[in-house]
């Protein structure tokens, strides 16, 4: 008997409901040739199964892509040996797998989620439970938080004690999850393990806000952390913060209040962080959280005010930083992922300085409602129905702002954060990278992946020239492909020297691979056969052999 057919014959259905695991490492079959310098070691995070059968005889399912239970990849690309080929082995392993055996047992969901449907008869004290959990789960394994990772995240232990002092410089010691929240799930970096749980406020006493950012960012100069933290109430209170890679200590580098957003990402500059809360909203400054079902049903698209931008000194007081220096005002937009930022001379007044910002940005949220899994797997009857009224809102653009002046900013009125570029909807990137050695410098490459409409998903990659605006694309028929990493040529002093890994799934053959894409022609130098399908993840780390871990690592940190 026939089965169901694919959108447009590509299929991505195992991507969203997968079971392959390798507890173990297993060598992989290599085609082509991966080059010396790519040996390290890639982390990937990723999706498990999306269903699970109950002990009452239901079925559990998950209907969004943010909430599958997650899974962590693991490609160990080692060196050649006296001239023998580059060899890649993998492992990999669920690290909710404890969550799923709590579904299993009671046939429901408790705990963060963004948006699952929750019981509408839950009492509110429940309700109030789920959502931002204030004390961490029993076992490490009964989360879900794999959409960033983290080798040894400053002011960490292995299994997320405080710890003061450095890391070491020469091998992963410590592994971290994280996600839109105040969370943390520590992984043995071999066997992918959950081993414990931390909450931001194990940094600094002051960081106890539910809401935070997936991707912190890393000081590519000295491995610096800088993130913020949400505290709900009338009013959002943010706080940025930086943990210091060498003494572990965190400092509040800037506190303000401001209408509270989902805000998955933030800017890093040589001097500056720099929080844009863009129109994501939460109802009642997050308290509505306490009474609707979930994150999405929560936030509300605002776009009545402009999005807001704020400028923070990247030094805490103690060492001379100004906290707080200048806030900019746009057009009102929504952004899951900041690419780069870098400080240039302003050609408006001497000896002041211009924030360039460079991101992925949406008309509205509506992107949001598009992640529904029924809207994506592409044998879903509702996604051949979604996709025939798509609204191009969910689809993302490139754009470029300047921040003017900032050095003669002030922190007590705006300025305009002006739009000095914005792509077609067909150049546009989505889970963007640049090269690492060119975080908080000005970068011309970027890359990501790209949805032209030949799937339900994603249905390619592309590699964007932010001087000419001219992309160069990787496409093959039926191959959905995920984030992008940039690993440079050490010995090549172009930018796009390099190479570019990514996960594809063979949506025909039901398998996935490692592919490896010159970064320069977008041309596949060679792959790694994985015996199974994995799931779509969110991002990944590259981690070198021989680099120092926790440098160069600013982008997906």
């Amino acid at each position: 008997m026939k089965g169901p057919s694919h959108y447009k014959d590509w299929p991505n259905s195992l991507g969203f409901d997968a079971t392959y695991e390798e507890r173990n490492p297993v060598e992989l079959q290599v085609e082509g040739s991966i080059p010396s310098y790519a040996a390290g070691t890639l982390f990937r995070t990723g999706l498990g199964p999306r269903t699970v059968q109950t002990l009452n005889g239901k079925e559990f399912k998950v209907n969004h892509w943010f909430d599958n239970f997650s899974q962590v990849h693991r490609f160990q690309i080692h060196a050649s040996e006296a001239g023998s080929p580059v060899r890649v082995t993998y492992n990999s392993r669920l690290t909710s797998d404890g969550l799923i055996e709590k579904i299993r047992k009671t046939g429901k969901l408790d705990g963060f989620t963004f948006a699952a449907k929750y019981d509408p008869c839950k009492s509110l004290f429940r309700k109030v439970q789920s959502v931002f959990q204030q004390q961490p789960p029993q076992e490490p394994n009964e989360v879900n938080a794999a959409v960033t990772i983290s080798a040894n995240f400053p002011g960490l232990s292995r299994t997320g004690q405080q710890f003061n002092g450095p890391h070491s410089h020469d091998k992963i010691l410590t592994l971290c999850n994280k996600t839109d929240a105040n969370i943390f799930q520590m992984l043995d970096p071999e066997t992918l393990e959950p081993v414990g749980l931390a909450r931001q406020n194990t940094l600094h006493p002051e960081l106890g806000g539910a809401g935070s950012g997936a991707h912190a960012r890393s000081d590519p100069s000295n491995g610096d952390l800088f993130n913020y933290n949400l505290d709900f109430g009338h009013t959002g209170t943010y706080r940025v913060f930086r943990v210091s890679a060498a003494t572990g200590k965190t400092s509040i580098l800037g506190k303000f209040h401001h209408t509270a957003a989902y805000l998955h990402s933030l800017f890093l500059t040589e001097n500056h962080v720099v929080l844009c809360v863009w129109n994501s909203t939460y109802k009642a400054g997050g308290a509505s959280i306490l009474w609707t079902q979930n994150l999405l049903d929560a936030m509300v698209w605002n776009d009545q005010h402009p999005a807001t931008w704020f400028v923070i000194d990247k030094r805490p007081v103690e060492e001379g930083g100004k906290g707080l220096v200048a806030k900019y005002e746009s057009a009102p937009f929504f952004c899951f992922h900041t690419i780069n930022a870098y400080e240039e001379p302003s050609n408006l007044e001497d000896g002041s300085i211009d924030i360039v910002a460079d991101l992925a940005a949406y008309e509205d949220m509506d992107v949001l409602h598009r992640f529904y899994l029924d809207n994506l797997i592409s044998d879903s009857p509702k996604a051949a129905e979604y996709m025939k009224s798509l609204d191009p809102a969910v689809r993302p653009n490139y754009r470029r702002y300047r921040l003017p002046l900032v050095s003669a900013g002030t922190a007590h009125k705006s300025s305009t954060a002006v739009l000095e570029y914005e792509s077609s909807k067909a150049d546009a990137l989505e889970l963007p990278t640049i090269n690492p050695r060119m975080v908080t410098q000005k970068h011309r490459y970027m890359y990501g992946i790209v949805d032209t409409g030949k799937s339900t998903f994603a249905d390619g990659l592309v590699k964007h020239d932010a001087e000419t605006h001219t992309v160069i694309r990787w496409s093959k028929h039926g191959h959905t492909a995920g984030e992008p990493i940039f690993v440079p040529d050490p010995r090549s002093s172009e930018e796009d020297g390099g190479v570019l890994l990514t996960v594809v799934l063979d949506g025909l053959a039901g398998q996935s691979y490692l592919l490896v894409l010159d970064a320069k022609m977008m041309i596949e130098v060679g792959r790694a056969h994985v015996n199974g399908a994995l799931g779509f993840g969110f991002h990944g780390l590259h981690v070198s052999s021989g680099e120092r871990v926790g440098r160069f690592n600013g982008l997906s940190v």
